[in-house]
Formats: C-alpha cells, structure tokens, sequence
C-alpha cells in the first residue's frame, strides 16, 4: 500500500524510506540506542521539575518522541519534554491540576495543528531574537531556581512558587544542608561538564546518574548514611504501559486555560522549529517547518490522553542524535522503543537514583539554557533590543512566562511600527524634480531629466510602507504646509503596500483636497498597492486617468489640468 500525502504536508520518515538501506537502518539503530539512554535521565528529570512524577516524563519521551519522528518534517528530530516546558507545565499543576494540564496540552496542540496547515512554520521563525533569549534565560534561571531544595538536600516541606519567596526560604532553611546530598549533586554537574571532553559519544549527565545511584546505594546500604533521597522515597515508578484517561473538555475550563495552551503552543513551536533549524545547519538538508508543527500537534493531543506532559523537539538529543550518525526518523523512532523497554524491564531500578543527582542535571541544563553569553551580547546593542530583552527576562522570573511572552511581543511589535514609522520619509518638492538618478529618468536626453513643475503642483514623496503610523505622519505634512496647491502629485513608487488606515487617510486626502477645487493625481503605483486601491473609493473619486504609471505621465497630466485651471481664469477675467 503506498501512501499519498499533499505535497506541503509530507512527513521526513516516508519520503527517506524511498532509498532506506541495511547501512542506514544500522546507523539509525545505533543512533536510537544511544539516543534513548541519554533521554532517560533528562526525562525523569523534566517530569520531576515540571510536578508530575517521573513516569510520565517518560511516557511523555516515549509517545511524542514516537509521533513526532512518525509525522515530523525532519529527518533527524528528536521530540520529548524538555526544559524550557518546566516552568508553565509546573505553574499549571499547581493552580489547576493535572486535569488541567491535560486540557491545555491538548488545546496546545490542536493550535499547532491549526498553525501547520495554515502554513505558519516561516512565520513563526520571525519572532524577535531578543523575546526568545529573553525568556530561555528567565527559563534557565527559574529552573536552577527550583533545584536548590534537592541539590543541597534542604530540609523543606514546601518551596514557595514565587521567585523571591523562594529564595528567601533558601536562605532561611539554608542551616539543614545535607552535606552527601550537596557532595553528589556538586559532584554530578562535575561529571557532566568533564565526560564531554573525554568523549563526546558518552553523554554526561548519563555517566553522573549511573555512577551517583551506585555511590548513594552504597553509602544508604553499607555505610548507614541517612538523608539522601531518590526517587524510590518520593514516587514509584510501575513497569507497565500508560492506560488511556478521559480528560472532562468544558466551555469554562477551556476559556480559562486557553492563555496557557496558547503559550505552551508558542514555546513548542519556537523551540521545535530552532531545533530543526540548527540540525538543517549541520546535516545539509532543509526541514518541512509546517509539517513539523502538524507533528507537535498531533504529539501533544495524544500525549495527555496517557498522563504525559506537553512534548517539542529538543536541541540537546537532536544533536546528540545528529553526533551518533543519525540519518532518518527511524533513530528517533528507535529512541522511543529503547524508552519503553526501559520502563517495562529496569523500570524499578530508577527508584535508587538520587534526587541531588538529577538536580545537579537540571542546574547544568538550565546552565546551558541560560545562553548568558549571548544575552550580554544582545544587552550592549541598541536600546530597543535590550528593553525587549530585559522586559520578557524579568517578566519570565517574577510572574510567568504567558505575561512575558505576551508582554515581550506587544514590546517588540511597538519597536518595529516605530522603526517603521521612523524609516518611512514623506517629501514635499515644487518648482522642478530632478530625476537623473531614477529609474524613470530618460537616459540619454539631459532635458527629461529633469522635470519643470507647472507653478501651483506640488510633488509628495512616500518613501516606504503607507501604513497607519505613516499615514498620520502624511496627514501632518499636508496640515503644516498648509498652502493651496491647485494639484498634488503623490509619489508611490517606492510604497510597497498600503493598509486600510492608509487607504481611508488617502480617501480623505481625496475627498476635502475635492472640496477644495485641488486636484489629485497618483503616481508610480505598483501592482499590489494599485489592488487594494481598486477595493477603495479612490478610483472612482479620481478618476483612472489620474492613477498614473509613471512621474512623466503624472507631470503630464497636471500640466493638463494647470491649461484648463488657466483658461478657465482668462475666461472668468474677459467675462469681468
């Protein structure tokens, strides 16, 4: 049976099956293997911070991993909860639930669907640089934030949510340090940052989770050792499949979590499709962005059905994948069966790991997160960049990261209608035009380039997009000069597109100049301005002949109307 997909919309995994090899499949299994070992611990760990337990950060690994390299549109991702997702999913948990959770995830994901088939991949790529430095980094320092009671072993009932709080009950609690716990999560950030420069084909934070189990089951059971706790003495972790859960969908529900889905929906679709975009950088090849976010979707619909979190592409195991000689979504698809045979046979060996070790892997992904080197970088550019950057920073660590990246897009949108605003330059010329540097200008005849203005015609000039912060800045000029110009010629050849408030400010233009017994004529209008011109009034009120294709024609006809404005005031006179 072969399958038939639009063409927009085809995943990596059928079009790389054409030519899949014996040599290929090897790679991708040995790909996959390693893939899937380096998840698990990260896994355990997001589903730990995120406030659930760390099976379904797990089942989370599996399920959208699966689907995700099943639908995705690159050949090399690899999806999975990751970090960047800890802070809203642990924010959801605790104001509304893991019912909650479910919803928004699902939400979440139908939004990325609706963004995939809607052909939004590019256009989600265009979002500010400096709101996603921003807000990885508020991530990166909340999530190191969180780590503390477990990295240090502090002697804590609960850790407040609020970020200053917290570290004030930090401080305050600092007195009941257990010095093993402190000893192997320090230990454990050691291992990560020293195994990559012995061997990059050894993950880190897997080499740290095996060789801390095994020192803090030895100090529990041989040496007496007392206060280091792991995962048996906080969850227990079943070795069996996920069963399927109805999730309860109400009208009010919805409308309360949708803010949140719809955060959850950008962070997956941002992340995923940087993800992407770096691998394509690495392996040579170009990833299908919308059928990518189809994949995200579909991941995050399915997930919650079975107590898994919200799911995206992850960087860290792309490029480990990427690294190991991955070539197809068949590794990511191994990646996902090594997980569940994890579960299945070793599952209750995860029960020894120590919860300072997994601390000390989250404090080195949020180190990793944090991207401190660039987040200078972009602070010393201009005062805009680092406003934006600031805002969605600071807005990220003290409230959430909904505010931050809602607050952080109105910012950065202000800034580019004001850059906008700024570069579009109005220009008022009489007398004569000089045009020997135009693509208009008559090359070889000295005399056509430059035009003689009938006396009464003024000439104005919008260099840039006639939009609504341009069209007051038009409408300004036109009050300033405030002469009585018997026709104005307005140049827009340079005017890429108008909207809807620079079509009424035209039409107004139009309209009082009539009134006024002053003529109006258009010049160098392109096609795509000329289109939304013709869903206007302004035709009609001028009149086709004076919607001119070029400055000659324009002058041409003003010379026109100059005659008929003259005759008529001779006639007036003899008439006197």
């Amino acid at each position: 049976m072969h399958l038939q997909f639009p063409k927009d919309f085809r995943p990596a995994f059928f079009t790389t099956l054409k030519n899949y090899n014996k040599k290929k499949f090897a790679a991708d299994l040995m790909s996959g293997l390693i893939v899937g070992i380096v998840a698990l611990p990260l896994a355990i760990a997001f589903g730990i911070a995120s406030g659930v337990t760390p099976e379904k950060g797990i089942f989370t690994a599996v399920i959208a991993g699966f689907i995700i390299s099943f639908l995705g549109g690159s050949n090399v991702q690899i999806g999975g909860p990751t970090g960047a997702f800890i802070v809203i999913v642990y924010g959801i948990v605790e104001q509304f639930g893991i019912t909650g959770l479910a919803i928004a995830t699902v939400l979440a994901g139908v939004m990325l669907m609706l963004m995939g088939f809607l052909k939004l991949g590019s256009v989600i790529r265009f979002i500010p640089y400096p709101i996603v430095v921003g807000f990885t980094a508020g991530i990166a320092l909340t999530i190191f934030s969180t780590q503390m009671k477990d990295f240090f072993g502090l002697q804590m009932d609960k850790v407040p949510s609020d970020f200053f709080q917290k570290w004030q009950a930090y401080f305050q609690h600092f007195s009941s340090i257990n010095v093993w716990a402190a000893a192997i999560g320090i230990v454990s950030v050691i291992i990560i940052f020293v195994v990559p420069k012995i061997s990059n084909k050894i993950p880190g934070s897997l080499v740290a989770l095996i060789l801390m189990t095994i020192a803090a089951y030895l100090l529990k059971n041989n040496l007496g050792v007392q206060g280091i706790e792991t995962i048996g003495d906080r969850f227990t972790i079943k070795n069996e499949l996920p069963g399927f859960a109805a999730i309860g969908f109400n009208l009010e529900s919805v409308r309360m979590l949708f803010p949140s889905a719809f955060t959850i929906a950008m962070l997956g679709a941002i992340e995923s499709l940087l993800s992407a975009t770096v691998a394509d950088g690495v392996i040579g090849k170009k990833h299908n962005s919308n059928m990518e976010l189809v994949a995200q979707g579909a991941a995050n619909i399915v997930v919650p059905f079975f107590g898994g979190i919200p799911a995206t592409g992850a960087i860290a195991r792309t490029m480990t994948n990427i690294n190991n000689g991955g070539k197809t979504p068949v590794a990511g698809i191994v990646h996902a069966v090594v997980l569940l045979l994890v579960v299945l046979f070793l599952g209750n060996l995860t029960k020894h790991i120590p919860m300072a070790c997994l601390a000390g892997v989250l404090v080195v992904v949020a180190y990793n997160m944090s991207e401190w080197r660039t987040f200078l970088s972009l602070s010393k550019q201009s005062k805009s960049t680092l406003a934006v950057l600031l805002t969605t920073f600071v807005l990220t660590v003290v409230f959430d990261l909904t505010i931050a990246i809602e607050v952080g897009l109105l910012l950065a949108i202000f800034i580019f209608l004001k850059r906008m605003t700024d570069s579009t330059q109005v220009s008022v010329t009489m007398d004569k035009l000089d045009i020997s540097k135009e693509i208009e200008s008559h090359s070889g005849n000295l005399q056509d380039e430059v035009l003689y203005l009938p006396k009464g015609v003024e000439v104005y000039e919008i260099d840039g997009p006639f939009f609504f912060g341009v069209a007051n800045k038009f409408d300004d000029i036109m009050r300033e000069l405030g002469d009585k110009a018997r026709v104005r010629i307005i140049r827009m050849r340079k005017v890429p597109f108008i909207d809807s408030t620079g079509l009424k400010n035209l039409e107004t233009l139009c309209k009082s100049s009539k009134k006024e017994k002053i003529d109006v004529i258009l010049s160098g209008v392109n096609e795509t301005v000329r289109a939304a011109l013709e869903k206007s009034d302004i035709p009609r009120l001028l009149g086709e002949e004076n919607i001119c294709s070029n400055i000659h024609a324009a002058v041409e006809r003003a010379n026109v109307f100059t005659k008929e404005i003259e005759r008529i005031s001779h006639t007036h006179k003899r008439q006197n």
